[in-house]
């Protein structure tokens, strides 16, 4: 260090000790001051007692407490010190052109930039505060009429508008299930995608099957694709509840089609684009793949069988056509499918189950979990096969 450089280090630290006892010097003499006029004041005018019993000294104390402190500012006690210089940083910026928080290569300030977001609102709002807005006689929402009247006049510009507004003119179709159908209020959405999750022997093909059978007796067209049994399986099953699927083959209304699952996922980008022009040629209304749990068994990977499942139920939205698909229960929770994909990719989901009771019969119970687009009961209602198929007791309780 230069000699220099030590001189100008003693110089600095001189004047900060002069300053400090300066500093010191003038605040011992203002409070001599203060006691002397203090104490003299008080020989002067002695104080009296007041009806509360203080004196106006006393007095005089608590009102100069009660007072806010003036705020001085000096050039040394920084930019905020001062209130309206911390307001005026605040619109202005307090950055200098070294400052670029934002890697813009420009040195407006976070500041600047929410003063002019203010100034964009100021122009469509008042300046005066919330409280002053209440107590003037002004058409603000929140003075005395202002918010009842906001609500009055809401969509009063709409003349035509009407509770038929509310009305859906989505086509509609029943499910072809008695007591089932009457939990549902006007019936699925045409072109929905369902799908029934239960476990073994709790009649998830029967629904299917039930489902394509009263299409097929309003004149519709319907293709039921199996992954589990044969072509001949399922006309066997048809014949077992009197439903002459084979009948309905001969005149071109039902096609029946059994897949290998292992081939159906190997080749499922054929069928995911060549399936909706099929089906729109074969003009199907109602379509029923039983079961896409084998599907989702196809794929070791989770992203995988997402991403499969979800273009696969893509193509058969596109194709327009109502679509059911079954899929197997969870082991742990009968409420969800087995690899949680599909409940969440379709448009409406119904759980069968077991109810075992310890004094009772082991029953079977059937629960709309959700329909977009259509009203429904959310009871648990008990069902069983009969020799018609599925039958729902509307008016019975699960207990």
């Amino acid at each position: 260090m230069s000699e220099q450089e030590d001189a100008d280090d003693d110089w600095f630290e001189q004047g900060l000790k002069e300053a400090r006892q300066s500093s010191t010097e003038a605040a011992e003499t203002a409070d001599s001051s203060a006691a002397i006029d203090g104490a003299a004041e008080s020989e002067t005018e002695p104080s009296e007692p007041t009806d509360d019993g203080k004196s106006d000294a006393d007095s005089w104390m608590t009102e100069v407490t009660d007072d806010e402190p003036e705020t001085t500012a000096t050039d040394d006690e920084g930019p905020w010190t001062d209130p309206a210089d911390a307001s005026e940083a605040f619109e202005t910026g307090t950055e200098t052109a070294d400052d670029d928080p934002f890697g813009t290569g420009e040195t407006e300030g976070f500041g600047e930039t929410m003063a002019q977001s203010s100034a964009e609102s100021e122009t469509q709002q008042p300046s005066s505060s919330w409280a002053d807005s209440t107590d003037a006689d002004s058409d603000g929402l929140f003075d005395d009429d202002g918010f009842a009247s906001a609500f009055e006049t809401a969509g009063a510009g709409d003349e035509d508008f009407s509770d038929d507004d509310f009305e859906s003119d989505i086509p509609r179709l029943d499910l072809g299930i008695d007591g089932l159908d009457q939990m549902i209020q006007g019936g699925i959405p045409r072109r929905h995608l369902m799908v029934v999750i239960g476990s073994a022997g709790t009649g998830k093909t029967t629904f299917g099957l039930q489902f394509l059978h009263h299409g097929l007796q309003q004149g519709e067209k319907g293709v039921f694709i199996t992954l589990e049994q044969s072509h001949e399986a399922i006309i066997a099953t048809g014949n077992e509840w009197g439903w002459d699927f084979a009948e309905y083959e001969e005149k071109d209304m039902l096609a029946i089609v059994d897949l290998d699952p292992v081939e159906m996922a190997n080749s499922l980008d054929n069928i995911q684009a060549e399936l909706p022009k099929l089906i729109q040629d074969f003009g199907a209304d109602r379509l029923v793949l039983d079961s896409v749990s084998l599907l989702e068994m196809m794929y070791d990977n989770v992203a995988k069988r997402r991403t499969e499942v979800f273009d696969f139920t893509r193509s058969l939205k596109k194709a327009g056509v109502t679509t059911f698909l079954t899929s197997e229960a969870s082991e742990t929770n009968p409420y969800a499918s087995r690899h949680g994909i599909i409940e969440y990719l379709t448009d409406a989901v119904f759980v069968l189950r077991y109810i075992r009771g310890d004094m009772q019969e082991t029953r079977l119970a059937v629960e709309i979990q959700k329909i977009r687009n259509a009203n429904h009961s959310r009871e648990t209602k008990p069902y069983d096969l009969t020799e018609e198929g599925i039958s729902v007791y509307q008016q019975a309780n699960i207990f």
